[in-house]
């Protein structure tokens, strides 16, 4: 399925006392009307927080509902993401409450680096991506065969 959304950049901001974070206006402004604002923010497969806008959410559900619950995978794999998935709406600023469960799984302290990673948001520790950034890496062999696959 493609996704009509192209979210690039990063961008470091605080999370506030109230866990208030801030979606960039540049990433904010992509969103479509029919979002309405609304969106859904959920445990990353890394240690970060995933946002997607309600309409992209929408046929990443539709994919899931395709997963048998016969299978025990399928149904442990169905509840381990979606008992952290929270539909959300942001302010007229921008903002919104990051759910505590979600702080914690992101080790979420002050500093946090927001990416725009196509049709998602990924919120961050800074300091926690920094340290992945310099820990993990792909090796050359396997980064050629991915550039030749896309085309860059």
């Amino acid at each position: 399925m493609s996704s009509q959304y192209t979210f690039t950049g990063q961008y470091t901001f605080n999370i506030d006392s109230k866990n208030r974070i801030n979606i960039p206006a540049a990433l904010r402004k992509q969103f479509s009307s029919k979002d309405k604002k609304t969106f859904v923010i959920t445990r990353g497969v890394d240690n970060c927080a995933w946002i997607y806008p309600i309409t992209e959410w929408k046929k990443i559900q539709n994919e899931l509902q395709q997963l048998s619950s016969l299978s025990k995978t399928n149904r442990i794999f169905l509840r381990n993401h979606l008992r952290h998935a929270n539909i959300l709406k942001f302010d007229k600023q921008g903002r919104f409450v990051l759910p505590q469960s979600l702080i914690d799984y992101a080790s979420i302290k002050k500093d946090i680096t927001i990416i725009g990673v196509l049709n998602k948001i990924e919120v961050w520790n800074s300091t926690l991506l920094q340290k992945i950034d310099k820990t993990e890496k792909v090796d050359d062999q396997s980064y050629d065969q991915l550039s030749e696959r896309v085309n860059i």
